[in-house]
């Protein structure tokens, strides 16, 4: 390489790196102008933030739902719940269809940090697992599927 061109290429480093830098009070300008993270955080609601205020179950259940929220459970689900009442990260699902509405299971699932901000029975949970079920970005329609699952693990036909 030559001369030449090794000093143009430092060169054109050297100009980029000074016209990407800003002095430090343009900096300071632009942050107190940006929202802060909870700012931000207010202002976004959950993907599926709609309330659930009913559900239809069907009996017998709906075999290819049960499949489909098994492929849920094992995707998204099980890392924190086990199929039976032993406590992972968060409560096993034994049993849990006949402890909870349908109704509050799915807000649990789709709306958590509502049910969080609102439910007693939820902060409770919180208070027991020490860790906030994290929002899984379902649709209402795979949080139904999920409880299909949920209701076979518990032994409905």
């Amino acid at each position: 390489m030559s001369m030449f061109s090794k000093t143009t290429i430092l060169l054109t480093i050297l100009a980029l790196y000074m016209g990407a830098c800003t002095s430090k009070k343009e900096a300071e300008d632009a942050a107190k102008q940006s929202p802060t993270p909870s700012e931000i955080a207010a202002n976004q609601p959950e993907v599926h933030g709609m309330e659930v205020k009913s559900i239809e179950l069907s009996t017998p259940l709906n075999k290819e739902w049960v499949t489909v929220g098994k492929a849920a459970y094992d995707l998204k689900c099980l890392a924190c719940h086990k199929l039976t009442d032993e406590k992972l990260v968060g409560p096993g699902w034994a049993g849990v269809t006949k402890r909870r509405e349908p109704v509050w299971i799915m807000n649990m699932i789709t709306n958590v940090e509502m049910m969080l901000e609102k439910d007693p029975e939820a902060q409770k949970l919180l208070e027991q697992c020490l860790v906030r079920m994290p929002n899984q970005n379902l649709t209402q329609e795979d949080a139904r599927k999920i409880i299909e699952f949920m209701r076979s693990n518990d032994g409905v036909k």
